[in-house]
């Protein structure tokens, strides 16, 4: 959760990362919305927490408003505060999250994504997460870090780390992690950051 302006500028650098940017470029507003709804996103995230002002508050109102917008075009029902740092949202149309999901950091999740709650709980995913096209996660699970959740599946128990899990329910169906399909976005933007850092110091 960011909680302070070097979260915000974290949060920021780990999500361009995971599109294989280093910055952010006004026409990715028409070429890359995607990555517009992203900086959206943490930038109302940031507001909601850090600025308690009354201008922070007018601009987190703003930023709601945008974000409703951007959301319906792109068919995404993301809320705040349920991913880490890193993510990578590969394809617009119907991905729908939980607010009370929690996701770790450099999530990569496709489209037709439903992740939910049952008898009022709600998943907990871990770090480097992998969630291909049209899977349905559910209930108070937990996964564990670097799976991947294949196409289609539906998932309904824990998943342990390391593995593959696929089909309807979804089972371990290899033991190969999701080191291939999820780059460490929030690893390479931090050492950028630190490294930005020291030179400023310097």
């Amino acid at each position: 959760m960011i909680n302070s302006k070097q979260e915000y500028k974290l949060y920021v650098a780990a999500d361009l990362a995971a599109h294989y940017q280093t910055h952010y470029r006004w026409w990715f507003r028409i070429n890359r919305p995607l990555i517009h709804f992203q900086i959206l996103l943490r930038k109302a995230e940031y507001y909601e927490n850090c600025r308690k002002d009354m201008l922070g508050q007018l601009i987190l109102v703003m930023l709601k408003v945008r974000l409703l917008r951007l959301s319906t075009n792109l068919g995404l029902t993301i809320p705040r505060h349920v991913f880490g740092p890193g993510l990578s949202i590969a394809h617009w149309g119907s991905i729908v999250v939980h607010p009370n999901v929690r996701i770790g950091k450099n999530c990569r999740i496709h489209s037709a994504v439903n992740i939910g709650v049952f008898n009022g709980k709600c998943p907990s995913i871990g770090d480097n997460v992998y969630i291909g096209p049209g899977a349905k996660l559910y209930g108070g699970i937990t996964v564990g870090d670097n799976v991947t959740i294949g196409a289609n599946a539906v998932v309904n128990k824990d998943v342990p780390g390391n593995v593959t899990v696929g089909g309807m329910p979804a089972r371990i169906i290899s033991l190969k992690n999701s080191s291939e399909l999820v780059m460490r976005a929030y690893e390479k933007a931090s050492q950028k950051l630190f490294s930005e850092n020291g030179r400023n110091l310097g």
